[in-house]
């Protein structure tokens, strides 16, 4: 029996007095205060100028990459070490993904990677802050400004993160996060896309809302989604940002935990790059040898400790595999990634039965 799941949402605030509101009022659906209230905080939290709130992060990155134009004949270099997402919204639109490696020690896409991979066809690169670090997107967004491409930061993990003093997702044409169960802040399923530019936020606007016109109730004149994120949700939203700089930090009070406690053992962690703020929306660690990883998960899970692995390379999934290719980072970390427990109200007691179990795994192995 679990006894420690990998992640459980921290539901402390004002999330079910919100949601009551919601009810009373009976604007539960698409239409209500809410939406507006959390579609304005949280652009206020990461300082842009437009937010839109939506269903879920995935159909937010496919928003992004239709409102720039992305079809068929595009290709759209993104990182191989994702969640599935980030590449599934670029064949959604008929484009053609390009898969680029890592770095090892903070994991995010290599930027001279971006480069190689950039031909005639590229139309934009999608900016990964996996797991809650930062990529490097000061040379990124050089790199998309120099080659006249479009650059989506895909910030689902990255709540929290900066670079220097400022939040990510501000390097891009579009920005979009994730609001899932097991995310940062959460709405129960949600999604958001960002911008500071006013056609963008139009077009974003009007594609999430059945293109449906400005000047005409019940015009439409566009082919549009219903990619609308509810009161509802956008009601525990709401709460939960109300929190959030308090989540932030016991996220990273469990990241010195775990470093603090599993030191001399053949493992190593996410670096944290130097003038940046890392989210640790998971903390993961990274095993020397990958022989140890399905035994040490199945060690923890017989401790009633749920873990998981670091993301499967997309570049070696059937639908994505059909051009034989080495990304040879991001295939090592994959793996030997384990994600560990990294929910914000993990008491120091469980914390510890944590740690102690990866400790014994080591100590009786053969």
């Amino acid at each position: 029996m679990i006894q420690i799941p990998v992640y459980k949402p921290s539901l402390l605030g004002n999330e079910a007095k919100y949601v009551n509101e919601c009810l009373s009022s009976t604007w539960i659906s698409s239409k209500g205060d809410y939406i507006g209230k959390f579609e304005y905080s949280f652009g206020e939290y990461v300082s842009v100028r437009y937010s839109v709130a939506v269903c879920n992060g995935t159909v937010a990155l496919h928003l992004a990459l239709l409102a720039l134009g992305i079809g068929p004949g595009d290709e759209v270099i993104v990182p191989s070490l994702t969640y599935i997402a980030s590449v599934n919204a670029i064949a959604y639109c008929g484009g053609t993904p390009v898969f680029a490696d890592c770095q090892l020690g903070t994991w995010q896409i290599d930027p001279d990677q971006i480069e190689k991979k950039i031909t005639h066809k590229t139309k934009a690169i999608v900016a990964v802050h996996l797991y809650g670090h930062p990529c490097d997107m000061a040379r990124i967004s050089q790199i998309a400004k120099s080659h006249a491409l479009f650059l989506v930061e895909d910030c689902a993990e990255a709540i929290g993160t900066r670079i220097g003093n400022q939040h990510v997702g501000l390097w891009s044409d579009i920005s979009t996060y994730s609001f899932f169960g097991n995310k940062t802040i959460t709405t129960g399923e949600g999604g958001m896309v960002c911008t500071m530019d006013a056609r963008l936020h139009d077009r974003i606007r009007r594609l999430k809302g059945q293109g449906l016109a400005s000047h005409r109730q019940y015009w439409h004149d566009m082919i549009g989604y219903n990619y609308r994120m509810t009161n509802i949700c956008a009601a525990i939203g709401l709460a939960q940002l109300e929190r959030i700089d308090d989540i932030i930090a016991k996220k990273r009070q469990l990241s010195t935990y775990y470093v603090s406690n599993l030191y001399n053992l053949p493992i190593e962690f996410q670096t944290e790059a130097p003038g940046t703020t890392h989210s640790f929306w998971m903390n993961s660690i990274l095993l020397s040898d990958e022989r140890d990883r399905e035994p040490l998960m199945a060690h923890l899970l017989n401790a009633g400790i749920e873990t998981r692995p670091v993301f499967y390379p997309v570049h070696t999934m059937q639908m994505y595999a059909e051009r034989f290719q080495r990304l040879p980072n991001t295939e090592s970390i994959s793996a030997r990634g384990i994600n560990l427990p990294s929910w914000p109200d993990l008491s120091e007691v469980e914390l510890g039965q944590i740690c102690s179990a990866i400790r014994t795994y080591y100590t009786d192995k053969p």
